[in-house]
């Protein structure tokens, strides 16, 4: 069985799927922002969609961040290192990518597991 959160048009928050929850690329809403405030923005967003399925950070088995810049890697980690649960980092992969609106200095997309 696959469940979709949220699903719009184009995309899903989430979809549950053979034991997985995969939210899409989750961006900041404080574009303004820099790129601490926009990580942890979007962190707080990753907590409050892995709620709504039932889960916690704890469960992250995959996490894929892309910076705009990767001059903001070590801005993104302060945030980061605040967030992610002590001896359970998930996999991770940070890359540069252009993303879709100039203003966001960070996407974080993850996988966790049910």
């Amino acid at each position: 069985m696959i469940q979709r959160i949220q699903p719009s048009k184009r995309y899903s928050e989430a979809v549950i799927a053979n034991g997985l929850v995969f939210l899409s690329g989750m961006v900041p809403d404080n574009p303004d922002a820099d790129a601490t405030a926009q990580t942890a923005n979007v962190l707080a967003q990753i907590d409050a969609l892995l709620t709504e399925v039932g889960l916690t950070k704890s469960r992250i088995v995959d996490t894929t961040i892309y910076l705009a810049d990767m001059a903001d890697y070590n801005a993104m980690n302060a945030a980061w290192d605040l967030w992610v649960a002590e001896g359970q980092a998930p996999a991770r992969a940070t890359v540069e990518a252009r993303l879709a609106d100039p203003l966001w200095k960070v996407e974080i997309k993850v996988t966790a597991a049910l």
